[in-house]
């Protein structure tokens, strides 16, 4: 799961925003290192990917990657996670639209970012300010993120063939979104994450 997926399951599970949002930029035992409650986010960031990563619909899903961007395969998957959450939000989350959801987060995360790594307030700077998770619905703007990533990062080069992957694989990868999303939601509505 990547940001946008992260942000909504820690809503479920009434976790820290923050925490879930930067666990990705924060080294070893959060607990030495951040008040408790931000530390229980990061710590259910990093099992949220486990247990994502450990599913068998979404090992299944990593085979339909080329041999040449499988290795990849893990991180892009975690885009199109959120493509196809941004692309379904009003059938997911009736309650509230995607855009009123970020407004919420932002208005959370924005006053905390003072004391957060420099990485982190760099990428939330661009984050908020290209209003990427609402355009993460744009199935071409994950090429431009893929891209990104690919860019700043040599040995992840494939990224930003994996586009490709993804396009071709469409139908099925938001199959597999459909069968694995809703569960997410109901485990971390329940604590079970």
């Amino acid at each position: 799961m990547n940001y946008l997926a992260h942000l909504h399951l820690a809503t479920l599970a009434d976790s820290s925003l923050l925490g879930n949002m930067m666990a990705d930029y924060v080294r070893g035992n959060p607990y030495q290192q951040w008040p408790d409650a931000i530390a229980d986010g990061i710590a259910l960031h990093r099992r949220i990917d486990a247990l994502t990563d450990s599913l068998p619909e979404v090992r299944n899903a990593r085979q339909l990657f080329r041999s040449d961007t499988r290795r990849v395969a893990p991180i892009t998957l975690d885009v199109i996670w959120d493509h196809f959450l941004s692309s379904h939000w009003d059938k997911l989350v009736p309650e509230i639209s995607l855009p009123a959801f970020l407004s919420n987060v932002r208005s959370v995360i924005e006053p905390q970012l003072e004391s957060t790594p420099e990485r982190f307030q760099n990428l939330n700077h661009h984050l908020w300010a290209g209003r990427w998770m609402e355009r993460y619905a744009d199935a071409c703007f994950l090429q431009d993120v893929l891209r990104g990533m690919a860019s700043r990062r040599p040995k992840l080069a494939a990224l930003a063939d994996s586009y490709h992957d993804f396009i071709n694989n469409y139908q099925q990868l938001e199959e597999i979104f459909w069968q694995i999303y809703p569960r997410m939601m109901a485990q971390a509505a329940q604590r079970e994450l």
